[in-house]
């Protein structure tokens, strides 16, 4: 029997790849009561967290009971159509036909669906198609659509009307349920239709009856799935190890099993079954993962571009204070996507590696460009060990002198110089360490850890950043505090405070300088 592995792409299959079980994921006894009570309900997740896994284990689930006919049809190709609703709904209705034929075996839609499509006009033909489908058989009919929300303006629109125009119909001639799943609740949905007016989900589609959001693994069961790794190939995986891929995932299950393919199938001392996997692999194979920028990464890294991602992302790269972040349904849209999540303080990024794929992605030009400009090697000592007052000092010279141009080239501006250090220690220990990143709204201060690898182990310093936001003075007082704090959190006594004065009345003459207070460096910029 060929060895299981971590899926990293597309649905999980249960024999080919290690899994926790996708109906304990979806409470399936409390979807059996929904669909049992002719519900129309929402699952919904952000993308790669499991929906499409799911939906078809419950399918499987519901068809072998045998009390119901259940297909899945996703009908993500309608996207293609756009405006185009009688194109749209077609292809929609091909879809669940093809659905039905190939995963459940009925070919009743399929017999005879062009003859409902000439006879029908789109306005009304995918209702007809699931009408008559309902009354072929005895059996109730129980109908899985997903990717609905990448429909787009008419098409969507058509597709929920006609679905809620047979909900009285059902269970004899219409589905005695449906299942509509997507990234976003339907009622959540702000569509714009042919004639650019604005109608939303819960207006279109107001027969659901419940919203289940798939959550993500928990701690017991990002531990379940490497140890499923273990039990079939004999690899150990070190406490210390699973503790940190619970710390960087938080339980997105793309991340989990994205992690735990670098480290057991890309790394080759990861793919030495005799070898067990520690800190170090995980460590590694997160850089990995993050420089590679796998495809829902890329994805969600190109979210930042739009502006009610902006709204919500920008406050908590600047740690701005809580009155400052953006409107409830621009936190709403960014949780469903999947980038933040509650915090004690208001949203924050959903996880640590998220924490760190988003300043790269935002700095990436500048990066190069300072990689161009500033070697690495002047602020490496004799004895391999990184001389961070120097490179400091190096950031505060390029700061003045190019922060008044690159600040205003990010599309973040009110994060500019947060992202600019970061970008800066980002190209400089590039190679030789990592820069670990807290931030988030309400933190008021961006904490950074600099780990860098030498000869004698490995070399550890914080940095504080703080924009100055009253005066200098208190600035100071309450920046040592928090970096005190943060210094016995990361166990070192190397410790520095930058003050960023964007104050309009301050003159570069009084923004730098550097002291040292209670053993911190700080630096003015």
């Amino acid at each position: 029997m060929a060895e299981r592995f971590f899926n990293n792409a597309g649905p999980t299959e249960p024999a080919d790849h290690y899994c926790i079980d996708p109906l304990r994921r979806i409470r399936v006894h409390e979807v059996e009561g929904l669909i049992a009570a002719r519900r129309y309900f929402v699952p919904h997740a952000p993308r790669q967290t499991g929906k499409t896994t799911c939906l078809l284990a419950l399918m499987r689930h519901l068809n072998q009971q045998g009390l119901y006919r259940c297909a899945y049809a996703n009908v993500e190709d309608a996207q293609a159509a756009r405006g185009d609703y009688e194109r749209g709904i077609r292809i929609v209705a091909e879809k669940i036909a093809s659905g039905a034929r190939w995963m459940s075996g009925d070919t009743w839609p399929d017999d005879h669906l062009h003859r409902i499509l000439d006879d029908t006009s789109a306005g009304s033909a995918l209702n007809e198609l699931l009408s008559y489908w309902s009354q072929a058989d005895p059996r109730p009919l129980v109908l899985m659509l997903d990717e609905i929300d990448s429909l787009v303006g008419d098409t969507l629109i058509s597709v929920l009307r006609q679905v809620r125009a047979g909900y009285p119909q059902r269970p004899q001639a219409f589905p005695q349920s449906i299942i509509v799943c997507g990234v976003r609740d339907v009622r959540d949905y702000r569509i714009v239709s042919s004639g650019n007016d604005v109608i939303t989900g819960g207006s279109v589609y107001n027969v659901q009856a419940r919203s289940l959001r798939l959550g993500d693994f928990t701690e017991d069961e990002v531990r379940e799935l490497p140890l499923q790794h273990t039990a079939e190939t004999g690899q150990r995986w070190t406490e210390e190890a699973l503790a940190e891929m619970w710390r960087l995932t938080l339980g997105r299950p793309c991340l989990v099993n994205a992690l735990a393919n670098e480290i057991t199938s890309e790394m080759p001392e990861g793919r030495e079954r005799g070898r067990a996997i520690g800190l170090d692999s995980v460590t590694e194979g997160r850089e990995r993962l993050i420089l590679r920028r796998d495809v829902h990464i890329d994805q969600l890294a190109d979210k930042l571009k739009e502006d009610r991602v902006r709204r919500v992302i920008q406050p908590i790269l600047s740690s701005a204070d809580p009155g400052e972040w953006a409107s409830e349904e621009d936190v709403q849209y960014v949780m469903d996507l999947g980038l933040v999540r509650r915090g004690p303080n208001g949203p924050e990024i959903a996880n640590p590696i998220y924490r760190e794929v988003l300043p790269r992605f935002l700095t990436s030009v500048a990066q190069d460009y300072i990689a161009a400009i500033v070697p690495t090697a002047p602020f490496v000592r004799s004895d391999g060990r990184l001389d961070l007052g120097k490179l400091l000092e190096a950031f505060q010279q390029f700061f003045r002198e190019n922060s008044e141009a690159w600040v205003k080239r990010f599309e973040y501006h009110e994060a500019g110089p947060q992202l600019l250090l970061q970008a800066f220690l980002q190209r400089i220990v590039n190679g030789g360490g990592r820069v670990d990143r807290e931030y988030g709204l309400g933190r008021m201060r961006t904490d950074l850890m600099v780990a860098w690898k030498h000869p004698g182990g490995e070399q550890r310093a914080v940095i504080e950043a703080k924009v100055v936001r009253r005066s200098r003075e208190a600035s100071i007082a309450v920046g040592l505090r928090q970096t005190r704090e943060y210094m016995d959190r990361c166990g070192t006594s190397d410790a520095h405070l930058i003050l960023f004065d964007t104050r309009p009345n301050v003159t570069w003459e009084e923004r730098i300088f550097r002291e040292e207070r209670e053993g911190v460096v700080i630096w003015g910029m």
